[in-house]
């Protein structure tokens, strides 16, 4: 069982300004089949933007997706872990807030995200969140999976 955020983080950060519209956060999300993208500037984390904020601040209200930005969007200060911090804390702190993603910061600058699923499939990978974490989106009509 991991012990360390890094052992359970997904590395790597992908990201968009802050004046990035909602259609390219979008658009990278499904290129990358994410669900969420980091907003930042120079580096440093600014928010987290998931395609739910899309849905739910965004378009849900009738705002135009090309002309909103993420960072209108976004949760603005996520809270954070870093990459040495325990997996417990990792989980409690998802608990304390309500959220399902935790950007990984080392030295300020974004390294990785860790997920609920990324959490379940290490916590207990016979779980039903860990099969769900780790079997691939359908694929939408229209479009084509590698």
């Amino acid at each position: 069982m991991a012990e360390i955020v890094r052992e359970v983080m997904t590395p790597g950060v992908v990201a968009v300004r802050p004046d990035a519209s909602l259609v390219e956060a979008a658009q990278l999300m499904r290129a990358q089949d994410i669900g969420d993208v980091i907003v930042a500037t120079d580096g440093q984390v600014l928010g987290v933007l998931t395609d739910r904020d899309i849905t739910m601040r965004a378009v849900a209200d009738g705002a135009d997706p090309l002309t909103v930005s993420a960072q209108a969007v976004c949760t603005p200060n996520p809270v954070v872990v870093s990459p040495e911090d325990a997996v417990e804390a990792a989980v409690s702190l998802m608990r304390e807030h309500a959220v399902r993603r935790l950007p990984v910061v080392e030295g300020g600058r974004p390294v990785g995200m860790v997920s609920i699923g990324d959490l379940a499939v290490s916590q207990d990978p016979r779980s039903a969140l860990a099969d769900i974490s780790r079997a691939r989106p359908d694929s939408w009509p229209g479009t084509t999976t590698a």
